[in-house]
Order: C-alpha cells, then sequence, then structure tokens
C-alpha cells in the first residue's frame, strides 16, 4: 500500500493578529525614533495625493516629529514628489525614487495604452525626448507642456499629449509645492535633473517583494500586486519561498511574511491614531479587513474622495477634519469615556506636533456616525 505524507495546514492569522502585525510595521503601534528619511524609506515612500498627508502619517508615526524635518528634507530634494505605486503620487527619499520609478514603469505604460487614441501619429520616444528638453529647461507645469507638445503634434488631444510625458518620464513635482506652509502649483522636472544624478537600474522583484513584506506584512501575492500596481508576482514569491515563512487568513487566503518580522500578541494594545487621507496603510492590501472591520467597509471613502481616518484599537472607527477652529472627530460609535479621553489625547499631540503648543485648534468631537 503506498504510504502518504500528510502536510499541516499553514497557521491562522486572524484579523486581530494581522492587525498587529501590521500596524507593528507601519510604525503605528508605538511611535518610532527612526529618522524622517528612515521612516520613509522603510515605508516604501507615502501616499502623496495632496500636500500635507505625508505630513500627518509622519506625525502618527515618529517620536518628535515636526513638519520642518520633512518639509527641510524636500527643500534639499533629499526626499521628493513622484509617481510611482498604484501610478500614484508618492513622497519617496532620492534614492528611492530613482530606482522604484522605473519598476513600476510596465504601469506607466498600461495607463498610456488608455490616452493612445488620442495620439495620432505621435511617435512617443519622440516626444520623450522633447518633453525632456523641456522640462529640464525649466520645470513646466502640466497647461504648458500641453501647449509646447501642442505646437508639434496638433492634431493630438493635449492632455494625451502631457498624460504622455508623464507617463514615459520620471517627473517630479519641484519645490516649492509640498513645503510645510508654502503654496506652489505643480510643475515638473525629470528625476534625474532634479536631483544631479541619473536613474538607477530598477531594485530585483526579490528585493522589492522583501521591502514590502518588511512594511506590510504579512501578505498575500495580490496584496502586493494592488500596493504596486503590478501584475504577475507569483513567479516572485514562489521563488522566495524557502527564504519566507507562510500563515493563512481566515478566507483561507496564503500569506507569505519574513521570518524575523514582529508578529506582536493579537491582544497587543494598540492607541489611537489620526491617519490622513489616501494612507497607505488603508491602500496596500486587496483584503482591508486586517484595519476596516467589515461593518465600516466603504465609510473613508466617498467616490474618488478619501476621508481623514481615525483608528481605535487598531482598527477604522471614525473620520475627523480640520476647521477654522478645532480638530472635528466624527466616530462610527460611542466612545467609552476611557476612549474618548485616549482620543481626544491623541488628537491634542497631534496638534502640538503639527502646529506648535500655541496652536489655536480645539478637539471637538462631532455627530456619531452611523
Amino acid at each position: 500500500m503506498r504510504k502518504t505524507t500528510s502536510t499541516a495546514p499553514a497557521p491562522l492569522l486572524g484579523p486581530r493578529a494581522l492587525n498587529r502585525a501590521t500596524l507593528a510595521r507601519q510604525l503605528l503601534l508605538r511611535r518610532s525614533e527612526l529618522s524622517v528619511t528612515a521612516a520613509v524609506e522603510h515605508l516604501v515612500g507615502l501616499q502623496a495625493q495632496n500636500v500635507k498627508p505625508p505630513y500627518f502619517a509622519l506625525a502618527a508615526r515618529l517620536d518628535g516629529f515636526t513638519p520642518e524635518r520633512l518639509s527641510a528634507l524636500m527643500a534639499d530634494r533629499a526626499v521628493v514628489r513622484i509617481v510611482t505605486m498604484r501610478s500614484t503620487i508618492h513622497t519617496h527619499t532620492a534614492q528611492d525614487c530613482l530606482t522604484l520609478r522605473p519598476l513600476v514603469q510596465p504601469a506607466r505604460d498600461r495607463e498610456l495604452t488608455i490616452f493612445r487614441k488620442g495620439l495620432p501619429g505621435v511617435d512617443l520616444d519622440r516626444l520623450a525626448a522633447l518633453a525632456r528638453d523641456l522640462v529640464e529647461a525649466e520645470p513646466r507645469t502640466m497647461k504648458q507642456l500641453r501647449e509646447a507638445l501642442a505646437v508639434e503634434w496638433p492634431d493630438a488631444d493635449p492632455q494625451a499629449l502631457a498624460i504622455a510625458a508623464r507617463c514615459k518620464l520620471p517627473l517630479v513635482q519641484v519645490t516649492p509645492r509640498g513645503l510645510w506652509g508654502r503654496s506652489g502649483q505643480v510643475a515638473l522636472t525629470t528625476a534625474e535633473h532634479w536631483l544631479g544624478r541619473p536613474a538607477e537600474p530598477a531594485p530585483t522583484l526579490d528585493a522589492t517583494v522583501l521591502r514590502y513584506l518588511a512594511a506590510f506584512g504579512p501578505a498575500s501575492v495580490k496584496d502586493m500586486q494592488i500596493w504596486a500596481g503590478l501584475t504577475r508576482l507569483r513567479d516572485t514569491f514562489e521563488r522566495l519561498r524557502p527564504r519566507l515563512v507562510t500563515f493563512r487568513d481566515d478566507n483561507g487566503v496564503e500569506l507569505f511574511d519574513l521570518p524575523d518580522a514582529p508578529r506582536p500578541d493579537p491582544d497587543t494594545p494598540a492607541p489611537p491614531r489620526f491617519l490622513p487621507e489616501f494612507d497607505n496603510l488603508l491602500l496596500s492590501h486587496a483584503d482591508r479587513g486586517r484595519v476596516v472591520p467589515p461593518e465600516h467597509r466603504g465609510r473613508a471613502w466617498q467616490g474618488n474622495q478619501a476621508y481623514a481616518t481615525l483608528l481605535v484599537d487598531g482598527f477604522l472607527a471614525g473620520v475627523w477634519k480640520l476647521e477654522a477652529d478645532a480638530l472635528v472627530v466624527e466616530p462610527f460609535g460611542p466612545l467609552d469615556g476611557e476612549r474618548r479621553q485616549e482620543v481626544t489625547a491623541e488628537a491634542e499631540r497631534l496638534l502640538t506636533a503639527m502646529y506648535g503648543e500655541s496652536s489655536s485648534y480645539d478637539v471637538r468631537f462631532g455627530t456619531v456616525l452611523r
């Protein structure tokens, strides 16, 4: 009779276990003493659709953070704003800007196909060369880029021309855009020109998977594909399997992780945290159940607009906003006296970090959103 062997199922990680593991990687379980540069690198960038979110993202994660610390790095060109993961704007270190942008080029190429009908007769290589000359001569707004490229291709859709340039080239947003307390429209030049050095080879997919797991794990293949906007990563995970450990979630999905990465006890306390809109914590997994309870799915968004979010006990528990005179908390359910005090204390700490001891903002609780 043929002898059969059975393989024990991978250990189960429920939502709370995944929550605490991810919060630990995201520097949200306890504030980190990492430098701003090291934190931005560890997190593989910060979602930066708007100017302020990267600042609030770091305030939630770093001990002693002040906005001037990130703003100074941006002014010195040590960090930059550039389209990378999921074809969205991220704040990256200069080094990651020069390597991660080539890594996600396939996603930018796919984006370009959407606009190809508006580019009849346009040689994309020639367009890229011309656009490079334009933005390296002086930073250009998208409007200026559209107008300049339309002179060369008058029959093409001007918007498609500018988007094609943005897809083909690693364009960064130059300062003062992105600086704390400053204003400025989006003006673009190439990463190489802004940083004064050439682009570098893209990191291997293997190395990028390991970085992703360090910041967002444990995670599935699909999770990483959602985060990066890339496809067909199964082979990379299989190649790395001997170096990784595996688990399964409540739905039986296989999760990969680094052997020595933190996976705290599910009952580890998780203090309240105020996160900005578009925080990567809520955008970097196919299944957001490790942060978003089933009853709150879809409540952090309205159409294409994301709300700034409140975590209580590690999970989405409300939204918040800054008004003229107050930080207004709108919880999704009643908060008991102790929780309310903790949320208030965290809100006051955030306001002090961002606006100084003389902050004129109060903390106010709005209507409970049911």
